[in-house]
């Protein structure tokens, strides 16, 4: 038997208020990946059976680096967010929470820059 009251064992593990914001971007982002993996579908079935020259000279065209840019942002973004509501549903420990966090932050962006510089590079004809 506890003398705390409800009250007090409530207190400071309430809402955050970012909890509806995080589920509109997740949304968002889920929305905006369905005409992404068409544009790569499509991208895909193009690039079939064309030479190097001819893959390279399509990736190489401002309009479909753009579109693979903006690609690599809305996925790594989606997959922050995804493994983010995953970390703090299941992990408990204060600071296993805070450094799985911190690693899944780390490694989006990591992909993301990686993502973006390979497409640049290819773009720019490095």
């Amino acid at each position: 038997m506890s003398l705390r009251t409800p009250l007090n064992d409530a207190k400071n593990h309430g809402s955050a208020h970012s909890g509806t914001m995080h589920f509109w971007f997740q949304r968002v982002t889920g929305i905006a990946s369905v005409p992404l993996t068409l544009f790569l579908i499509i991208l895909g079935i193009y690039l079939t059976g064309q030479s190097n020259e001819g893959i390279m000279a399509t990736l190489k065209n401002p309009f479909v680096a753009l579109g693979l840019i903006a690609t690599v942002i809305v996925f790594a973004w989606h997959m922050k967010l995804g493994m983010q509501v995953i970390i703090e549903d299941y992990v408990h420990g204060k600071w296993a929470k805070y450094a799985g966090l911190l690693a899944n932050i780390g490694f989006s962006v990591f992909i993301a820059l990686v993502g973006i510089f390979s497409i640049l590079k290819i773009s720019f004809g490095a």
